[in-house]
């Protein structure tokens, strides 16, 4: 049955470390996935969550820690002696272990490490901690299966057990030769069905995808996407295997990525949330907010330039101003919108020019149904052809251009090898707004000869 948190188990909880009912809360903790029992912790204050914590078998305890919010499992940690953190850190995969050290002031991440007592763990975990935390290095994990390829069927049977104590899961079991380079992969069941004195290297695949160690995150995610992998091994530049990449990693960079983009769209820079100080959240916003200050000033001043020219009958216009600043806004960003996903998917193929060429005439399209149910109203309301004529027109040029800069800039920016996702939010569309209302007043002006 799907975990729902409630209002009344949370209280319990509460009720229970309140009372130091210790058996009674193990009882009941011990129903739930330690998922669900970071989702309860993160209800909690601090000296309650702390108290909870400790009273969890360590497994339990270090699984709890990886699923808290960032913000709470950093306050915790520092509640936690380093002795204690290393114990933790003992229980889970190297990556994991790797990741909720890095968290840690460096003062502190040098002192949980001098308490691991397992030798080969901490070796392991300095390794990772190495590498770019947006590497294949910085999500991989050490604990894999890998057999020799000069090894038979039945000795490689009696390691495999051996190795798989230590893997959560086996995804792929990796054939790689003395000198531990990556030569291919070995299927369970060709290991299963093939006689005992067969040697490895008879009976394995040599074809494997791999990524090395320094590939970005994004492209990791996308080479495991193309391919539906659930685990993906990582090599250095000689092809040596040095652990491996599981689909658990790769949805959280998926998610970050899509928070990232998320708020880059919405014209907020830096990662923060909703819990961060109000300091924190201003210097996120501000800058975005003050380009849209900037674009404002820049629209009354073209109108402002327009306003001689418009006086009289031709007043109208300035009242449809605002219609033509929002369509171009947001035909803008229904353009980038479109392409942004394209990069992030890897679907955006072909030159730029025929990506162009389509959007025009999509723009164009959409333009021209808009333009003629504005033509009519205009002409309706107020009798004038030739203003109706002229608002529509330009309402088209508009939705033209404003289609063409939202394919063009993201796959600029891309280019520049700068996140494309920044074109869908406050930039386009104020860009958008200037550059329609400039567009707009003129074209009016060229129409109705004033």
């Amino acid at each position: 049955m799907h975990f729902e948190l409630t209002e009344e188990l949370v209280e319990r909880v509460e009720l229970l470390v309140e009372e130091q009912k210790d058996k009674e809360l193990q009882a009941l903790l011990k129903e739930y996935h330690y998922a669900d029992i970071a989702e309860i912790l993160d209800e909690l204050n601090l000296e309650e969550a702390i108290y909870v914590i400790k009273l969890l078998d360590s497994e339990t305890t270090s699984d709890v820690l990886m699923e808290l919010d960032e913000d709470n499992r950093e306050k915790v940690l520092k509640n936690l002696s380093a002795k204690e953190i290393a114990e933790e850190v003992e229980e889970l995969d190297t990556d994991d272990a790797a990741d909720m050290i890095a968290e840690l002031p460096e003062e502190r991440q040098q002192e949980v490490i001098e308490k691991i007592e397992d030798e080969e763990h901490k070796e392991e975990i300095k390794e990772l901690l190495a590498y770019d935390e947006d590497t294949a290095g910085g999500l991989m994990a050490k604990e894999l299966v890998k057999v020799y390829e000069t090894w038979t069927v039945a000795g490689c049977l009696r390691r495999i057990r051996g190795q798989a104590e230590e893997v959560t899961r086996v995804h792929s079991i990796y054939v790689v030769t003395k000198d531990e380079k990556l030569i291919g992969r070995l299927s369970l069941k060709d290991l299963i069905v093939a006689k005992n004195d067969q040697k490895i290297a008879d009976i394995y695949i040599s074809n494997v995808d791999s990524v090395t160690v320094d590939e970005d995150a994004e492209e990791v995610a996308k080479v495991m996407a193309k391919y539906d992998l659930e685990a993906i091994p990582v090599v250095d530049e000689n092809k040596t295997l040095l652990g491996r990449i599981t689909i658990d990693d790769i949805v959280d960079v998926l998610k970050e990525e899509a928070e990232k983009d998320y708020q880059l769209a919405a014209g907020i820079t830096g990662d923060v949330d909703s819990d961060d100080s109000i300091i924190e959240l201003t210097k996120a916003r501000l800058p975005w907010l003050f380009l849209g200050l900037i674009g404002g000033i820049g629209a009354f001043l073209i109108m402002e330039g327009f306003e001689e020219a418009f006086k009289g009958e031709a007043l109208i216009l300035f009242f449809f101003t605002p219609l033509i600043a929002a369509m171009a806004g947001n035909v803008g960003v229904q353009s980038s919108a479109i392409i942004v996903q394209g990069l992030a998917n890897d679907e955006v193929k072909g030159s730029v020019n025929s990506r162009l060429i389509k959007e025009m005439l999509l723009a164009a399209l959409n333009g021209l149904i808009l333009a003629i149910f504005l033509f009519f109203f205009v002409w309706a309301a107020k009798g004038e052809i030739n203003t109706a004529f002229a608002i529509s027109v330009s309402l088209v040029a508009v939705i033209i251009i404003a289609g063409l800069i939202g394919t063009f800039v993201p796959l600029f920016l891309d280019k520049r090898g700068i996140d494309p996702a920044i074109a869908t939010g406050p930039f386009i569309t104020t860009s958008n707004d200037i550059l329609g209302i400039l567009l707009y007043f003129w074209i009016a002006k060229m129409i109705l000869g004033i």
